[in-house]
């Protein structure tokens, strides 16, 4: 521990003795320093052992004193030591009442003990503690590097909890705890995940101190990651501020916590360019090829049914707007795959977007689902299409399927569509786009123009014996009107159109215009 006044008093050699501030000697003493100004206030930094003779001091003069010690105080001045035997026999009875009225300790000096021999106890236990402190760090760094390559980061963490005396944290690049020790500090380490969040905003390295509030824990945040890529952040909490020795440790932690959750720019691109490679023979139909790469990087994704997501940054519709492959929706996947402890391959495609392979019912499927299922385009950071269930074999009918729902998601402005949404659903909903509306609108404009004279109800008709697939009595009844009625009518259709209802894409094209333009007054 670092020198006390109360070290100072027990060291044999020096013989000082107390004559005021008996009661507070255990306070940390910075330096010693020798000054005989009547106001050293303006050399002192706080924390100091003032050591005077009173050479310039009327030390006899109770008001004096009084001001002079009090000065003292309010500068942070942590004791006094005044030499008996030079100047005055002994402490001045002034000095002794001014003192203690300032809870200032104040030790007497005998004239045999000089002053430099208490600057040299002073700093050879400041040296001592430096030692103690550096060596300590030392210490915790090693074991928490063995931790590392043992347990990884899980290990880092414990280590360092237990050697600060108070508990720590680890979050994740979307601000989720992934670690935490001892097992109770999880739960207290949510309470920080608003500050987390706010240090991800900051460049790294980045540092905030919160919680420091009557009865709460001092917590430390450290951001892990270089450059403005956060990849995550450390919480340390402890009932006082950290000591020399455990900010060595934290230190240490948050090299080797950033060297264990951000991989080098070399070792992720390689991974980017193998994922690419196997993604690439999955959609080639080369699955045995596809395994043989992934190896035990991603060989695991393989050996169970998965799914491919397609995700595209939500952007500009106009297409002017330049856009980016969306990276908070590729790390918040990569963070929910570290979480579970699953395998997911994520690579960047053309034309902005990012394939994912993750196994189907797991944590990053579940993440998705919450993040982005229930919510519009505009208000989510990525348009997500995701496949049916599929295995290697079957790698590129689940891509047209990501492709086919991600394209419906943009149409319908949702930022996620499922495949068998389109499968158990109806194909007019598919087609509910301006474009296709604007043709049925095109097609019926003549029989609605004609209708609204007055003239027949040629609209309804045709929808009716379309629904009757040409049926003429069944359609006849429903419409409450003669079969050769209706027979006039579809030849009027006929004639208007300039299209035959013989033939079959013209009856098609007609039903899926009646349903995408939907029903109007006058109709029916």
């Amino acid at each position: 521990m670092p020198p006390t006044l109360a070290s100072l008093v027990q060291h044999s050699a020096l013989k000082l003795a107390v004559r005021a501030g008996q009661d507070r000697l255990d306070t940390p003493v910075r330096w010693a320093h020798v000054s005989e100004l009547a106001d050293p206030v303006p050399y002192m930094e706080g924390g100091e052992l003032l050591l005077v003779t009173a050479m310039n001091l009327d030390a006899e003069d109770r008001e004096a004193m009084r001001r002079y010690v009090r000065r003292l105080v309010g500068a942070g001045v942590v004791g006094l030591g005044f030499a008996v035997g030079v100047f005055y026999e002994d402490v001045p009875e002034a000095l002794v009442e001014a003192a203690e009225a300032e809870g200032l300790p104040l030790l007497a000096v005998p004239r045999r003990t000089p002053f430099l021999a208490i600057a040299k106890a002073v700093s050879a236990a400041i040296a001592a503690e430096t030692y103690r402190a550096v060596t300590a760090g030392f210490e915790a760094q090693r074991e928490m590097t063995r931790a590392a390559l043992a347990e990884g980061p899980d290990g880092i963490v414990a280590r360092l909890a237990a050697h600060v005396d108070g508990w720590a944290a680890l979050y994740d690049a979307s601000g989720a705890v992934v670690a935490a020790a001892p097992d109770w500090a999880a739960r207290r380490a949510g309470r920080y995940a608003g500050d987390v969040a706010r240090l991800r905003e900051r460049t790294a390295p980045a540092s905030a101190v919160v919680g420091a509030d009557a009865g709460e824990d001092r917590v430390e945040l450290q951001s892990l990651g270089t450059g403005r890529r956060v990849r995550g952040a450390l919480a340390v909490g402890t009932a006082a501020p950290l000591g020399t020795a455990e900010r060595y440790a934290v230190h240490s932690a948050v090299a080797l916590l950033t060297l264990a959750t951000a991989r080098s720019r070399t070792l992720q691109a390689a991974e980017q360019r193998l994922g690419t490679a196997v993604l690439r023979m999955l959609l080639a139909g080369q699955s045995e090829h596809a395994r043989a790469v992934a190896g035990d990087l991603y060989g695991g994704l393989l050996d169970a049914p998965f799914r491919l997501l397609l995700a595209e940054p939500v952007g500009d519709p106009s297409g002017r707007e330049s856009r980016r492959p969306p990276a908070a929706f590729a790390e918040a996947v990569e963070a929910a795959a570290a979480r579970a402890g699953e395998a997911v391959l994520a690579v960047p495609d053309l034309d902005d977007r990012m394939v994912v392979l993750a196994p189907d019912g797991g944590e990053v499927l579940a993440h998705c689902a919450e993040a982005y299922g229930d919510r519009e385009a505009e208000e989510a950071d990525a348009v997500v299409g995701l496949s049916a269930p599929a295995g290697p074999s079957t790698a590129a009918a689940a891509y047209r399927q990501a492709e086919q729902a991600l394209s419906v998601a943009r149409r319908r402005g949702r930022a996620l569509v499922e495949h068998e949404e389109l499968a158990a659903g109806s194909i007019v909903s598919l087609l509910a786009d301006d474009a296709v509306r604007a043709f049925a609108d095109g097609t019926l404009r003549a029989l609605r123009e004609h209708d609204a004279t007055g003239r027949g109800d040629l609209v309804a008709s045709l929808r009716a014996w379309l629904a009757h697939h040409g049926q003429w009595d069944a359609a006849a009844a429903d419409l409450g009107v003669h079969r050769h009625t209706l027979r006039y009518r579809m030849r009027r259709v006929e004639e208007i159109l300039g299209r035959s209802l013989d033939d079959p894409d013209v009856r098609m094209e007609l039903w899926l215009a009646l349903k995408t333009a939907g029903e109007r007054p006058g109709d029916r």
